[in-house]
């Protein structure tokens, strides 16, 4: 089914439209329905396209537009369930997303290549951004972005308190450019700078 956008233009589906974030996944990522759900899906096409084969009228695009909210609305449900059920599934995605992490936390070639990023991580798990941060969010409840920070938190710790490396040297390692960057990242994430949290273990 294909919708044209100017079909939703005077419609607040137009803009609502937008925060469907299943629009944006990779063919393999497509949502898997179960019999029922496919038969409430099917029931929504059958409903549109009796309208569209009906005689044209003035509520005819008002009853479409609703249709094509409650397909969009089912999707939504049915796509939330569909990480519930497949949780074992995700679980191993989600380990293996560390292991890509700790990897690339551990490696020297860090302060080379910078900060690994989400478009880094989903090219690496062969997952589109969306489902990984949607996967992520399900999971633990951050985003792929804040668990790329999160982790790279954990490795600071580590570093600051077992190492007397300086602060610009950790940064540097860890793929900043910048210390102070580092040093905004941290005291946002732990309410302490840097300095401060090394001190805590004196």
């Amino acid at each position: 089914m294909i919708v044209h956008p100017d079909f939703l233009l005077s419609y607040p589906l137009a803009k609502k439209i937008k925060h469907y974030g299943f629009f944006s996944y990779s063919a393999n990522e497509a949502l898997h329905l179960s019999y029922k759900e496919k038969e409430t899906i099917i029931h929504i096409f059958k409903n549109i396209d009796d309208e569209l084969q009906s005689r044209i009228d003035d509520f005819s695009q008002d009853v479409i537009v609703s249709q094509l909210e409650s397909l969009l609305n089912y999707s939504n449900r049915f796509y939330k369930r569909q990480f519930i059920t497949h949780k074992a599934i995700n679980n191993e995605l989600l380990q293996r997303l560390e292991g890509i992490l700790d990897n690339c936390f551990s490696n020297e070639k860090l302060s080379v290549q910078g900060i690994p990023t989400v478009q880094y991580l989903y090219e690496q798990l062969y997952l589109s951004p969306g489902y990984l941060s949607d996967m992520l969010r399900s999971l633990t409840g951050q985003s792929a972005q804040q668990h790329i920070q999160n982790t790279l938190i954990e490795k600071a710790k580590e570093r600051l308190s077992a190492t007397t490396l300086s602060v610009s040297q950790i940064a540097y390692e860890l793929g900043f450019e910048h210390s102070q960057s580092f040093s905004r990242l941290f005291k946002s994430k732990t309410d302490l700078s840097p300095l401060a949290f090394r001190r805590s273990f004196d």
